[in-house]
């Protein structure tokens, strides 16, 4: 494959996040459905808050085996743990500064003005996610293995599509605009283009790393403002079972996924 293809079909892949978004626009939902929607979109981002902080730690608990089994230098594995802490620690509290200082709403303010920030924050953190999945396209296909490279482009197309539900499940029922779903779209699966760009041209172990990191410290943020947004919207069993199924059907594309991968 040439490199323009690759670039191209990055693209696609962070773009099918959009797949999911249009749930957003469904008219005349109750606030019980609005609240399994939106517990079924938490659901989806806790299993990403899983997988991400399995691959940020994995290269991590590595060094460190290496470090203390077979007595390699210490730089590599300080390094990663630095990354591990310092993303968690600017995704988690960033997200923080930024909602009580800039976006927390008015007293009688709109719902939709919460839930739209509430949004941008989950497209927030699922950017950084597909960002680290555009340096892992990226920098496969600068290795020379075009096939990996084509085949992460598939695999997280479709896991991306899934994406989108957790973006729209806090706006259901509250109709925003085609524009603002753009937006959040862009936000959450433009940089698996701007990583693809990256990936292929920097090879780094520790950029990864740190990308993860920040993913799964922003996810962190958002679940638990999910889970206080729509605590009162339904029966606690109701609420659990949507967040249950939302775990396990992203977990069930992530099977399909690794099967056909081989």
């Amino acid at each position: 494959m040439q490199l323009v293809q690759v670039l191209v079909l990055g693209a696609i892949a962070g773009f099918t996040i959009y797949l999911g978004l249009p749930l957003a626009r469904i008219r005349g939902l109750s606030q019980s459905v609005r609240g399994v929607l939106s517990m079924f979109a938490t659901g989806i981002i806790l299993f990403l808050l899983f997988e991400i902080l399995e691959h940020a730690l994995e290269p991590t608990e590595h060094a460190l085996e290496e470090l203390f089994e077979e007595g390699a230098a210490t730089g590599e594995a300080a390094l990663l743990v630095f990354m591990v802490a310092s993303g968690l620690a600017l995704g988690l509290l960033g997200l923080a500064i930024i909602e009580s200082r800039f976006l927390r709403s008015e007293p009688g303010a709109p719902s939709l003005q919460h839930q739209r920030q509430l949004a941008l924050m989950i497209a927030s953190g699922i950017g950084f996610h597909n960002f680290s999945e555009g340096l892992a396209i990226g920098q496969s296909y600068a290795a020379g293995e075009t096939s990996l490279a084509l085949l992460l482009i598939v695999g997280f197309g479709l896991h991306n599509a899934t994406e989108g539900f957790g973006i729209a499940g806090p706006l259901t029922g509250e109709q925003p605009s085609w524009r603002f779903l753009g937006l959040a779209g862009l936000i959450g699966g433009g940089p698996t283009f701007l990583g693809t760009l990256l990936g292929q041209a920097i090879v780094s172990e520790p950029l990864s790393v740190l990308f993860l990191s920040l993913a799964a410290g922003a996810l962190i943020y958002v679940i638990r403002e999910l889970l206080n947004a729509t605590r009162r919207q339904a029966g606690a069993m109701t609420l659990m079972t949507a967040l249950l199924a939302g775990f396990l059907f992203t977990f069930a594309t992530e099977l399909v996924l690794e099967i056909a991968g081989g």
